[in-house]
């Protein structure tokens, strides 16, 4: 079965609660509830792992790359700066789709560089938590009409 690990950075922990006007409502448990939803229905397996230290996600990815077929991922606070996070993800050679829940290119400068987006099949932004279930849709797809990296 296609396993798909979908990864949240910092802060977003504390969504539902951080700033909903930029964020939304939703907390980081009841999105995953809704990805584990839609997984079921295209027949996927979701690992979820949330950490607000880039080494921890670092870590992950080593751990448990080599049992996934692609990633989704909210790098958050670390989506300008975390050179040792996109080293990761180069390293594991998965897919990867990066999400946003706010618009980035419509926010301050800093956000809007991502040191993740050019190892990116693609990127989702301010969209919601709706753009995990989108990334997810489409990280599947892609991995049935083009296969694993």
């Amino acid at each position: 079965m296609t396993k798909i690990l979908v990864i949240n950075g910092p802060n977003l922990n504390n969504l539902g609660r951080r700033d909903p006007g930029q964020y939304g409502s939703m907390t980081l448990p009841e999105i995953e509830t809704a990805i584990t939803e839609r997984a079921r229905e295209l027949g996927v397996e979701i690992a979820f792992f949330q950490s607000n230290y880039e080494g921890a996600i670092v870590d992950y990815l080593q751990q448990n790359s080599g049992g996934a077929d692609g990633i989704v991922i909210n790098p958050a606070a670390l989506t300008g700066v975390g050179y040792s996070l996109g080293d990761a993800i180069r390293d594991a050679g998965l897919p990867l789709i990066e999400v946003h829940l706010s618009n980035i290119h419509a926010r301050e400068e800093f956000r809007r560089h991502s040191v993740i987006a050019p190892i990116a099949v693609g990127q989702i932004a301010g969209l919601g938590w709706r753009g995990y279930l989108y990334a997810l849709e489409h990280m599947t797809h892609h991995l049935r009409e083009v296969g694993p990296a």
